[in-house]
Parts: C-alpha cells; sequence; structure tokens
C-alpha cells in the first residue's frame, strides 16, 4: 500500500498495490502493521457498508464528539464518489479547511479520515457501494453533522446533490 499525506494532518489518500493476473486482482485493503508505521489508528470497532442506488446521492457531513470521536478508512468498491473531508480540530493548523478525493472501483483508492474531521460524499454513479473502517463505535448522543452547503467552508461539488436525507438536510452550519 502507499500512504501519501494529505493538506489535512491525519487525513491519508491510501492506494492499493493490486497482485493482478488473468484471474483478476487480489489486495490488501486493512494491514494493522503498515496502518500504524503511518500513524494512522488501528482499533477497529465497527466496519459498515453503505449501498447508495442513485448516482447524486449526498450522505453526510457526519462526525462524533469525543470520548467517541472516530478514525474512519473508506473505499469505494463499486461506482464511484466524491469524498469530502472538513478538520474541525479547533486546535488544529487546517482548522475549518477541506480536502476532496474522487473514489472509485477502478482507482482502488481509500481515504483515511483523522479523528476530529467530519466526512460527507457523493455518489458519481448508480450502485455505488462504499465500505469503511472505523475506530470507534457508533454512538447516537455523541453524534454531530453539519450542513453540505455550509457557506462557512464553500464546498464545491463536481454536481448538484439530488437525494439528501431529512437528516442530514436537518443539519446545522458550523459554529465553532
Amino acid at each position: 500500500m502507499i500512504f501519501s499525506k494529505t493538506k489535512i494532518d491525519g487525513v491519508v489518500v491510501i492506494e492499493a498495490e493490486p497482485f493482478i493476473d488473468d484471474r483478476g486482482a487480489f489486495r490488501r485493503h486493512f494491514c494493522q502493521e503498515e496502518f500504524a508505521r503511518n500513524n494512522i489508528v488501528t482499533d477497529v470497532s465497527q466496519c459498515n457498508v453503505s449501498e447508495n442506488k442513485y448516482a447524486n446521492t449526498l450522505r453526510g457531513f457526519h462526525y462524533q464528539l469525543d470520548p467517541y470521536s472516530e478514525g474512519k478508512t473508506l473505499s469505494c468498491l463499486n461506482g464511484r464518489i466524491y469524498d469530502v473531508v472538513v478538520d474541525l480540530r479547533q486546535e488544529s493548523e487546517t482548522f475549518m479547511q477541506w480536502f476532496s478525493i474522487e473514489l472509485t472501483k477502478e482507482n482502488r483508492k481509500s481515504i483515511h479520515i483523522a479523528p476530529g474531521c467530519a466526512n460527507a460524499f457523493l455518489t458519481l454513479e448508480d450502485n455505488s457501494l462504499i465500505h469503511y473502517y472505523c475506530s470507534k463505535s457508533y454512538n447516537p448522543e455523541s453524534e454531530r453533522g453539519i450542513r453540505y452547503d455550509d457557506p462557512s467552508f464553500n464546498f464545491q461539488w463536481p454536481i448538484k446533490p439530488e437525494v439528501i436525507s431529512e437528516k442530514d438536510l436537518g443539519h446545522p452550519n458550523f459554529s465553532k
């Protein structure tokens, strides 16, 4: 695996180095030793799968407060998504900055989101399938979210989100 830092501390792009032959491909998706060597939290408390029927489906922005703040590693196993991570850690040099990446079945990239950052993704194809590891289990009392169109951040989406849950539409704008 190849680990590339982003402009946000603790947010890392992970590229697989697949073994490909006439049968298909094999790749490691998680390696505790390599993740630890790259300062990525290796605790896995929960794994989730997000099945998205339609393109232009937006999920997020989601995060959890301490002590349930979670690191997440997302991968797109089918389809394509545009993923955005925003740094909500007030002590961070990149507080309120965001980073985006396209994750696809073909590019086999993953993104690790550091605890204290919020994440959202927009599907770019029908039937996009996302798998992610979380370092902490879901805790409804500590769950928070911010709006995908919060003017404080000026997020740039490649297409207009069309399918958004009432819960995600109801997230407030971020306040410091």
